[in-house]
């Protein structure tokens, strides 16, 4: 089967990332495939028609109490109790109504209160009321939190009158996410996004439409508050995401057989520059979980993406492409398993800064981490060119694709898991060359050690005979040059320098 119809499990079209509404954004699985901008478009608006079917339920069965009251007691409707049973009556329409009137305005009165100059003095008090309620936001702040405020009052401190007004605002919307403890993870996430949109607002106000300065504040923002929640939003019990990911984890268990030919991942971890690579994405997938910051997640992701990248480009020695990425990251995150992934993806979503996730890098490699992550949870026979049998086979345990009953099948050309067993017995030979090597290598050095000693024996016996043979004789030091010569009277005096006069 050629290479293009094994992918065509895989293989996804950049187009399909992109915003089901043609807003030109990355779209997420977790958004039916919208933007966050458009999500939070189509959320307001399903919550605000749902707003008005109640209203409308609710007049409707008002009048058809108003009715049955009126049709039984209409011999009574001219008494003067008429007005009080009436009040009577209406009282369970007027609680409904203001509770929808307080529902439907709720979000805007949070997040406006702490941009009102006349509410300064309320996150006072809203803070001795969550911390009477909500001990998980009033616990001891750990080492990590007090740096990370240390950090945001560092940089807010070069914005001067701004800084102030931004960390006041900031402390004031963590205070009053302790009254809100009872929400679930689609609220608070409101809650966050709406306090990051007023908050962007004003500060695009503020810098004449610097985006890059925003942007840069933005951030900061993110990490103080999300640092300080994270323990609080961060897989909710409201919400689903432990039994998500228990079963994407079992799920990943259960494809522990899948190999890296069956994906057709154009990566060698032979070379030893790609299994640096691939070792490096790994550990940065598994890194994601001890991230607190949204950011921070999604830097490990974009993190682990470049090393998969690089190992795809050193393999093939061509820049990689899209329909060469997706597979690889499948690989990665089969091959990490990482911890709670699903409550990682999920907290992102919620809480990270919207403009992230709709463009650039991070919002284009978590888009695939999402489409890698559906893969995995739909990953079928079809997509890795197995038959049904054979898929069904190796999930349930029975057969692994190493390990066949037929040895007739270990060097059948047309196997399916062939370059398996190729593979593995190209393993086993260098291992078994190795070992002979090594071997040799051993018997070497003992012959190399013997030959030393032997030598060493044999100069220090050559050494001892020469000494034997030329004993070595010493001889006393002569007083004078002449003085065994007896003849010395006889010399004739030595020479005199003369001077003669010119």
């Amino acid at each position: 089967m050629s290479q293009r119809s094994e992918r065509r499990g895989i293989h996804v079209d950049q187009s399909e990332l992109l915003c089901k509404k043609g807003c030109g954004y990355y779209g997420n699985a977790a958004w039916q495939g919208l933007c966050s901008k458009c999500w939070r478009e189509e959320y307001q608006r399903a919550r605000q028609k749902q707003i008005q079917e109640d209203w409308a339920l609710a007049e409707k069965l008002q009048r058809e109490e108003e009715a049955a009251y009126a049709s039984s007691h209409g011999s009574q409707s001219q008494s003067p109790a008429q007005p009080s049973q009436s009040q009577s009556s209406l009282a369970p329409f007027s609680k409904f109504e203001e509770k929808k009137t307080n529902e439907k305005t709720r979000k805007v009165t949070t997040v406006k209160k702490f941009f009102s100059p006349s509410s300064r003095t309320a996150p006072k008090k809203e803070s001795h009321e969550g911390k009477s309620h909500s001990p998980s936001f009033t616990r001891q702040p750990s080492l990590e939190t007090d740096r990370v405020s240390r950090e945001f009052v560092d940089f807010l401190k070069n914005l001067q009158k701004p800084g102030r007004d931004i960390h006041k605002q900031s402390r004031g919307f963590i205070e009053s996410m302790a009254n809100k403890k009872d929400l679930g993870a689609d609220e608070l996430s409101e809650c966050v996004q709406d306090f990051y949109q007023n908050m962007s607002d004003r500060l695009m106000s503020h810098f004449k439409g610097s985006s890059e300065k925003v942007e840069r504040v933005m951030d900061q923002v993110e990490k103080y508050i999300m640092t300080r929640l994270y323990k609080s939003v961060f897989c909710p019990e409201t919400t689903d995401d432990e039994k998500k990911d228990l079963a994407t984890q079992h799920r990943i268990r259960a494809l522990h057989w899948v190999t890296i030919q069956m994906l057709c991942v154009p990566v060698d971890e032979e070379i030893p520059e790609v299994a640096d690579n691939v070792v490096k994405a790994i550990t940065d997938i598994i890194e994601m979980d001890s991230k607190r910051v949204p950011r921070d997640k999604l830097a490990c992701i974009t993190s682990c993406s470049k090393h998969i990248f690089n190992a795809i480009k050193v393999t093939k020695k061509e820049p990689a492409s899209a329909d060469d990425f997706l597979p690889t990251l499948i690989y990665i995150v089969l091959k990490a398993n990482p911890p709670r992934l699903q409550s990682n993806i999920q907290y992102i979503t919620r809480f990270c800064n919207p403009s992230r996730l709709m463009t650039g890098e991070d919002g284009y490699y978590f888009t695939n981490l999402c489409c890698a992550v559906a893969f995995i949870e739909k990953l079928d026979a079809q997509s890795l060119n197995l038959s049904p049998e054979d898929f069904e086979r190796y999930m349930s345990g029975q057969v692994s694709p190493r390990r066949q009953d037929d040895a007739d099948s270990w060097t059948h050309p047309s196997s399916s898991v062939n370059p398996l067993i190729s593979q593995l017995h190209h393993n086993l030979d260098m291992l078994s060359t190795l070992e002979k090597r090594q071997q040799q290598v051993l018997d070497g050095a003992l012959i190399l050690q013997t030959e030393l000693n032997e030598w060493q024996d044999s100069v220090t016996q050559e050494v001892q005979e020469i000494l034997e043979k030329f004993p070595l004789e010493i001889k006393p030091r002569a007083s004078a040059i002449d003085a065994e010569n007896v003849e010395n009277d006889r010399l004739p005096p030595p020479l005199q320098p003369q001077v003669f006069a010119g």
